[in-house]
């Protein structure tokens, strides 16, 4: 069975949008590792309509990057029901039909992890949905003020269990949860 993750960048207060606004010089060489681990244990990634709107016009142009080198050829499954499924980004497909069945069709297959890439609305779905084995939050030390937060006063309560904790040299907190009864 493989195991559906998602890794996000965060401020401390919260905010998961636009991390280049707000990492200044805190991405250090343990948030590498542990960047390029994740990366390596994932075979498929997931991805909303809006993270594959914008960074299928970035990535591309940027190919020398080491992210560029990885998110480029991997295969990427995007969640919308507006998009066409002419998706011009490199091994991207557009998700038929229900997506909580997608992808426990995707997680009773073989292979490595599947990693849900940005994509803040597919995460929350997954994680509330039952369908998101492990979250990581890597969490700079600095405030961005504005910008969308991960969770919503709506969500419901939900318990989970803090699976590894770590601060990097440069004050980063990468802590990874799981389900609570997982």
């Amino acid at each position: 069975m493989r195991k559906v993750t998602s890794g996000l960048f965060a401020s401390v207060d919260g905010v998961v949008q636009d991390p280049y606004e707000y990492q200044y010089d805190s991405f250090d060489a343990e948030l590498g590792t542990a960047m390029t681990a994740w990366m390596e244990r994932t075979e498929t990634v997931l991805l909303g309509k809006q993270s594959y709107l914008e960074w299928s016009e970035w990535w591309p142009a940027h190919a020398d990057d080491p992210f560029g080198q990885w998110i480029n050829p991997i295969e990427k499954h995007v969640a919308s029901t507006t998009l066409g499924d002419d998706l011009t980004w490199q091994n991207a497909h557009r998700i038929q039909g229900d997506v909580d069945e997608f992808v426990r069709e995707l997680k009773a297959g073989d292979g490595g992890d599947v990693a849900v890439t940005g994509s803040v609305t597919l995460v929350r779905h997954l994680l509330f949905a039952g369908l998101l084995d492990e979250l990581q939050l890597m969490v700079h030390p600095a405030i961005a003020g504005a910008g969308r937060r991960l969770f919503e006063p709506t969500d419901p309560p939900t318990r989970l269990r803090l699976v590894q904790s770590v601060v990097t040299s440069r004050g980063n907190v990468l802590s990874t949860y799981s389900p609570f009864d997982a």
